[in-house]
């Protein structure tokens, strides 16, 4: 009876180290939170003249058979509203919203880069899955109908992200899908 108990439990021990072999591997929340403070450290450092860029911080959440999905909102320009200064000019209105068209580029680039750098971090996540960055660009009450979007979407799947990587960039335009609404 000892024997047989003996060898069932190394057979339970293998089936388990078996099963676990072959279940994919999770993305744990401290892989994703490192993602999350290095989109952060990224855009809060791109315009030192803009210290509020960050509306709130990066969250980001793994999909079981998806991928990873990265969200922000960001402030392309301070406007300087304060107590002191409630109420601002055409002039200093038609200044924020020309500041926020001319750094829309740089975020975009900002934003793919990141892209690409995060695939590389990602390991347990399958090439085939995505990886996402949504990001909600913020918008003054006084702006009407401004010219840059609202929202943006970058994905591509964790496998041409990685190429991107290894070719330093090349096909960046190509791997990345980008919506715009």
């Amino acid at each position: 009876m000892r024997l047989s108990l003996r060898v069932a439990s190394l057979l339970i021990v293998f089936a388990a180290a078996a099963g676990t072999a072959i279940t994919p591997a999770r993305i744990n929340r401290t892989l994703l939170r490192d993602m999350e403070i290095s989109v952060d450290e990224r855009i809060g450092k791109m315009w030192p003249d803009n210290p509020f860029a960050m509306v709130g911080r990066t969250r980001a959440l793994y999909l079981e058979g998806y991928g990873a999905v990265f969200t922000a909102e960001i402030s392309l320009a301070f406007s300087g509203l304060s107590p002191m200064h409630a109420i601002l000019t055409a002039q200093e209105e038609a200044a924020v919203v020309k500041t926020k068209n001319d750094r829309l580029p740089q975020l975009k680039k900002a934003l793919e880069e990141a892209l690409v750098e995060s695939a590389a971090s990602l390991d347990p996540l399958p090439a085939n899955e995505q990886v996402v960055l949504e990001v909600i660009l913020d918008r003054y009450e006084w702006e009407k109908k401004p010219a840059y979007p609202a929202e943006m979407i970058f994905q591509a799947t964790r496998q041409k992200l990685l190429e991107v990587k290894r070719a330093n960039g090349a096909g960046m335009v190509e791997a990345i899908r980008v919506t715009e609404h």
